[in-house]
């Protein structure tokens, strides 16, 4: 599980402002923060946190029994059909029609044939029809409470984390589909289905750089298969439209053209590629010159490298910190950045101070090393997992708390009283830091899930968010605690 647990140190009067973090033993690769609180809960998300998809699992074994049951039942009443139905009929059948004048002339063979024809029928129809299957799956759907199955929002949520995971960390599609990610264990291949649902979710957010990659994608493979896992037109289709939505409209009118040679009365492809040939025309006479020549781009193949640099550079900055690529420490700075055993002054820590790294001077970044053990870190979870619900961030002009793509995560709140451990946890962070907890929030655990993340922000209320925090009581935020629980992509 990828758990986050954050403590938001507050105070009445805020002079200046703390970063401070705090490791286990664990070793980790991504850090996250938190702002605001939590929402009602919902039957859906469970894309937005581990603890959620490792349910599926479950769900996914009961299944397995049920259709492994399905199977073996519908498969001995085949066999009863066979037996009592298919011989039986096709035996009399081959008797009657060898000669078939004699053979009707016996009126116990016409009886015996009308009967057939109307009683037996009857009996081998309902037993054509005695398919358990629909009473397995309500019963799997509708009467296991233990259960929890995926909704469509889930779908969509699974594949945009896989599409996120893709950009930030620039991985190929082709390396994706074959199920190799660094620093994973590898997963089975995807199929030419799995790659056009993944372009398909693109294309209906509205995404044709990726739809574009995956459907062209899912165009190579469905190739290789014996058994087509998708219709090769459907592909054709979207791949088309999203290459004329990308701004290359004569490679859209060759793919349309493809679909109607493997399509020809297909409902849209003819006029599509009217309408992609008037563009074509059209920007024609636009580039037109005074000599009468037309140029023309050629097509163009699309790849991770041709996507158009429309992000702010703070963006670009954030997602270079997530490959490990960038420093944004300024070399005069590093004389100021050292590892140290730390004890803040504090009677406790002096005989068995704790392991400190500097790692930013401002805003002051600090990491401390082994502070909270790994059963502790186990109590916390255990405490927090009933409750872990969808995070939610406080919008900064009506105040109201509201779902974000910017965030995703599920999240706990626990009270120093609840257990030994959390109060444990809240006195370290006092005695460390200097600072009192009495006005800080309460623990805040993060359980994150597909894809998870949150987007660079502030913690703390800017100078327009004058009523950010005014439930509280308790002034602005100052620092951030940070404890990371487990290794995350």
């Amino acid at each position: 599980m990828v758990f986050i647990s954050l403590i938001n140190l507050t105070a009445i009067s805020h002079c200046y402002s703390k970063s401070f973090m705090m490791s286990s033993t664990i070793k980790l690769i991504l850090i996250g923060v938190t702002l605001c609180s939590l929402s009602h809960w919902t039957t859906s998300e469970v894309f937005t946190a581990i603890v959620d998809l490792e349910k599926l699992l479950y769900t996914e074994g009961e299944i397995i029994k049920t259709i492994e049951k399905y199977i073996e039942v519908e498969e001995k009443r085949l066999q009863e059909i066979k037996s009592k139905l298919k011989d039986e009929y096709g035996r009399l059948h081959q008797v009657a029609t060898a000669d078939s004048q004699s053979f009707l002339e016996n009126p116990i063979n016409a009886f015996l044939l009308v009967k057939r024809l109307s009683t037996d029928w009857k009996l081998a129809e309902s037993l054509m029809l005695k398919s358990t299957g629909k009473a397995m799956i309500e019963n799997i759907t509708q009467s296991r409470e233990d259960l929890k199955f995926p909704e469509d929002e889930d779908l969509t949520g699974a594949a945009e984390a896989l599409l996120r995971l893709q950009d930030t960390y620039k991985l190929d599609t082709s390396t994706l589909a074959r199920g190799q990610i660094t620093g994973t264990k590898p997963s089975h291949e995807l199929t030419a289905n799995d790659c056009f649902e993944l372009g398909r979710q693109s294309y209906n957010n509205g995404d044709h750089y990726h739809t574009i990659l995956w459907m062209q994608e899912a165009l190579d493979r469905v190739d290789e298969e014996t058994n087509k896992t998708v219709d090769k037109a459907d592909i054709l289709e979207y791949l088309a439209f999203s290459t004329y939505m990308q701004g290359n409209t004569r490679h859209a009118l060759k793919l349309t053209n493809d679909l109607l040679e493997l399509v020809p009365h297909h409902p849209r492809a003819a006029g599509n590629r009217a309408y992609y040939e008037d563009a074509i025309k059209n920007a024609a006479h636009m580039k037109r010159g005074d000599d009468g020549d037309v140029q023309l781009g050629g097509d163009v193949n699309y790849s991770e490298s041709s996507r158009a640099d429309t992000e702010l550079s703070e963006r670009e900055q954030y997602e270079q910190l997530c490959r490990a690529e960038s420093s944004t420490v300024d070399l005069d700075d590093q004389r100021y950045l050292f590892c140290d055993y730390f004890s803040n002054g504090h009677p406790y820590y002096i005989l068995q101070p704790v392991k400190r790294e500097i790692v930013f001077k401002a805003p002051k970044i600090y990491i401390f090393h082994d502070v909270v053990s790994n059963k502790e870190i186990e109590i916390v979870k255990y405490l927090a997992q009933p409750r872990l619900k969808r995070a939610t961030v406080q919008n900064a002009k009506s105040g109201e708390l509201e779902y974000a793509s910017y965030r995703i995560s599920k999240s706990a709140w626990l009270k120093n009283e609840e257990h030994p451990v959390v109060w444990k946890i809240s006195q370290r962070v006092e005695d460390l830091t200097g600072l009192t907890v009495s006005t800080a929030e309460e623990l805040q655990v993060v359980n994150y899930g597909i894809g998870g993340h949150y987007e660079p922000h502030f913690d703390f209320a800017r100078r327009e968010e004058k009523n950010a925090f005014q439930s509280l009581g308790t002034g602005n935020r100052i620092a951030t605690w940070l404890l990371l629980c487990k290794l995350i992509l």
